[in-house]
């Protein structure tokens, strides 16, 4: 006669740890309700009983600027990873150029570049050209994050599209960049939103190159603006929370609608015939 036990305490176990990885996102959402007031008792309320909006507001009224060049930012990152790493993938997964081998390589080692260093080289370069404190040159810095995984992902990906349906795009009179476009790249719908998800995320969450290459300009993300206003209202914790939690929805959102997407997109090639 089997047991059931250890499913239950597999699942209670689950359920804790999961608990315990979320706590922290209750605790902003609870604190960001919570009055300043009652904010000064030890320990504050587990629960917002009295709970306010005032931090909401005022991250309607100071904040929007940041999250709109935080949103700017993220789709122009998106777009040009998409862009530079598509075709960057289709050739490595399909016209098999030379040195691919040593280019893949290369790509992973650029992953584990520390981002403080390219920031570095980064706010050198745009010294001279004139880009610090610019969105463009933000896009720039931040896709260089997503473009290197981005290409990886691709070539994993369309690897594992037959090689008949693009010997019969050629035999149909279809050349390398039409068949690109008109079958690699359709076909590749799990990539691309894998891909997008993650170069949306790594660029909405960017401190490192914000804070160097565009700290002080005119159109900063909305994580120096946090940054920014914990330091000017290290008192008004409601409304700093606030600000992490519309901060936070964007992302959220957008990782719930496409993980069934992500999970086909990153698992890709990872099993073959």
């Amino acid at each position: 006669m089997t047991t059931r036990h250890p499913s239950w305490r597999r699942t209670a176990t689950g359920v804790l740890l999961t608990a315990l990885m979320l706590f922290p996102v209750y605790w902003m959402l609870n604190v960001s309700l919570t009055r300043d007031q009652d904010m000064r008792k030890s320990p504050p309320a587990w629960f917002p009983v009295r709970g306010t909006l005032e931090g909401y507001r005022a991250v309607l009224d100071q904040q929007l600027p940041y999250l709109g060049t935080s949103l700017v930012i993220a789709l122009g990152t998106v777009g040009l990873t998409v862009a530079l790493a598509a075709p960057a993938g289709y050739a490595l997964a399909k016209l098999r150029p030379r040195g691919g081998g040593a280019l893949g390589f290369a790509l992973l080692v650029a992953q584990m570049i520390p981002g403080i260093i390219m920031a570095l080289g980064f706010y050198t370069v745009y010294l001279k050209i004139g880009m610090l404190q610019s969105v463009p040159g933000l896009i720039v810095a931040d896709s260089t994050i997503a473009v290197p995984f981005a290409v990886l992902i691709f070539t994993a990906f369309m690897d594992g599209i037959p090689g008949e349906l693009l010997q019969a795009a050629r035999t149909d009179g279809a050349g390398s960049l039409r068949t690109f476009w008109s079958i690699v790249l359709p076909m590749s719908r799990n990539a691309i939103v894998t891909v997008s998800l993650f170069a949306f995320l790594w660029s909405w969450s960017d401190f490192v190159f914000a804070s160097t290459l565009d700290g002080g300009g005119a159109h900063e993300p909305i994580t120096l603006g946090i940054y920014h206003y914990i330091g000017n209202n290290n008192q008004q914790w409601n409304a700093i929370m606030a600000t992490a939690v519309v901060a936070s929805i964007p992302t959220a959102l957008i990782l719930v609608l496409a993980q069934r997407y992500v999970a086909a997109g990153v698992t890709a090639g990872a099993v073959k015939d």
